[in-house]
């Protein structure tokens, strides 16, 4: 895959050589505050990650994408794609450091890959989740034309001890 580039931002392929400043980020426990699966605890977790990433670039069909998201030279943050088992449909995800976070790049990074997506890989649906009280990530999917379509329970942060509430968005690209 070769890099997306968007008019502020350059999408690559996530990678080890990236170990330290994705570890600033997906470390943090501000910018995690509402995260499943972060902050990571060690630089042994994150490099985990990108090892798995690596791995799966190299796959002909690889089932996600992990991109990193840079601003010039600078590595701000990721934004990812998780294919379903049929290949039909997307559920986007994205982090973004938070010396970086309120100027759009989210919604963006996240834009790019969904046309990278629908264009290349044909994938014509897409959803994404977030903690009911993480507003920005939901105004990233209302910014990406994304409608909500589900709030329900069950939803687990690392960093929260209790059951917290979940929204489902959609978005059908045509």
């Amino acid at each position: 895959m070769t890099d997306l580039m968007t008019e502020r931002l350059i999408l690559r392929p996530m990678c080890t050589d990236y170990l330290d400043s994705t570890h600033e980020y997906a470390s943090d426990p501000e910018t995690c505050k509402y995260m499943v699966f972060l902050p990571n605890d060690t630089t042994a977790e994150t490099l985990g990650y990108l090892k798995r990433a690596e791995k799966e670039f190299a796959k002909d069909d690889p089932s996600f994408y992990e991109m990193a998201v840079f601003l010039g030279d600078t590595h701000i943050g990721a934004v990812s794609l998780y294919l379903n088992d049929a290949r039909t449909e997307g559920e986007l995800g994205w982090t973004i450091n938070k010396r970086y976070q309120g100027c759009g790049y989210a919604c963006e990074a996240a834009k790019a890959l969904i046309k990278y997506a629908a264009g290349v890989l044909g994938i014509k649906h897409f959803i994404a989740h977030c903690d009911t009280e993480n507003a920005p990530s939901r105004r990233v999917m209302e910014k990406l034309g994304m409608t909500l379509k589900d709030e329900y329970g069950g939803r687990k942060n690392k960093l929260s001890e209790e059951e917290r509430r979940e929204y489902l968005f959609r978005l059908d690209h045509d």
